[in-house]
């Protein structure tokens, strides 16, 4: 999908295909000699990482300036701070989903469901920056309904197929589904949450599609 959309847009991608047995250094070395080539602009390594993989180490090794995924703790930092830099994908194509649809964030309660580094933890950084109260939430949240029906905004990003009811949520409440599943289907109950939610993206059809 990826080659496929570089193509649309007339960047010239190159694959890089490495054995599955790859040992972490073996990766790190070929994201980093990217790194040093003039010839590549962005680098993206695609994630999930097998499991022996030190997926971190494989993130780091590519250079800030590269960084167009915004995996790096460079890129993560950059956010934080509100510095120039690459924000990570999936989170900045959710705050540019909430303008385009002219949601105000500030003063508002955001729920985010998940606190993974590339998409859980960031977007709460960039809702912050958006002046929103932001709550993190897990699963050792305890009294998960309860928290999510206080939020103005809700970001389900946990990859629990259908984990967030319809009568988990406030009336009028923002929901951004950012999860996906076998099914095609999301962390949010769509059906049942559309009775409540003013605004939601659908799961496919929504982030990301």
């Amino acid at each position: 999908m990826k080659q496929a959309r570089c193509r649309t847009a007339g960047i010239t991608s190159r694959l890089i295909d490495l054995p599955a047995d790859s040992k972490t250094s073996e990766v790190a070395a070929a994201v980093g000699a990217l790194s040093m080539d003039p010839a590549v602009d962005g680098i993206l390594v695609q994630h999930p990482i097998p499991g022996h993989i030190d997926e971190r180490a494989a993130f780091e090794a590519i250079s800030p300036a590269k960084d167009v995924d915004g995996v790096t703790m460079h890129s993560f930092a950059a956010m934080g701070l509100g510095l120039p830099g690459f924000w990570s994908c999936t989170p900045a194509g959710i705050i540019r989903l909430l303008d385009e649809y002219g949601v105000d964030l500030s003063g508002k309660h955001a729920v985010v469901l998940g606190r993974s580094p590339i998409l859980g933890k960031p977007m709460a950084m960039l809702l912050l920056g958006r002046d929103a109260t932001v709550t993190i939430c897990h699963s050792r949240t305890s009294h998960l309904p309860e928290v999510v029906r206080a939020a103005d905004i809700v970001v389900a990003a946990v990859g629990h197929l259908g984990l967030v009811r319809g009568d988990w949520l406030k009336a009028g409440s923002v929901v951004i589904d950012a999860g996906y599943g076998r099914g095609n289907a999301g962390d949010v109950a769509l059906d049942e949450a559309r009775q409540r939610a003013s605004l939601i993206s659908p799961v496919p059809g929504g982030v990301g599609q």
